[in-house]
């Protein structure tokens, strides 16, 4: 086989991490907490002697600890997959390192009406 048959991705990729890697195989968090897209992580602070991070999960962390994020933003900023993201944020609820807030429902949000007429009424001033 040739060397152009092994290597199928460029210089620029850099190096090549398989996603499964990442997550230690698992497909989803080992608790039970789900992760909406829009569910807000909070950084908690990191103890002296607290678990050993992988570079994603320290990334994530780092991420989310000088202001409270929403997952989506995390996955994007992290230049990570959903599914990973929301793999590595169960790792680290379970640690302690962060802590979520639930998305607020629809049900609770200001009628879109209502909003509209205050925007109307912001431009004609």
């Amino acid at each position: 086989m040739t060397d152009q048959g092994r290597r199928w991705y460029d210089d620029e990729a850099g190096p090549l991490v398989r996603l499964y890697a990442m997550t230690s195989g698992r497909a989803r968090s080992t608790g039970s907490e789900t992760f909406d897209l829009m569910t807000v992580v909070h950084g908690c602070p990191r103890p002296e002697r607290g678990p050993v991070l992988s570079p994603e999960e320290s990334e994530i962390h780092r991420l989310c600890s000088p202001r409270p994020r929403p997952v989506a933003d995390i996955a994007s900023d992290a230049g990570l997959p959903l599914a990973v993201v929301r793999v590595l944020l169960g790792n680290l609820l379970g640690a302690g390192l962060v802590r979520v807030s639930p998305p607020v429902p629809a049900a609770q949000l200001p009628d879109p009406r209502i909003l509209k007429r205050v925007i109307d009424g912001l431009r004609a001033l």
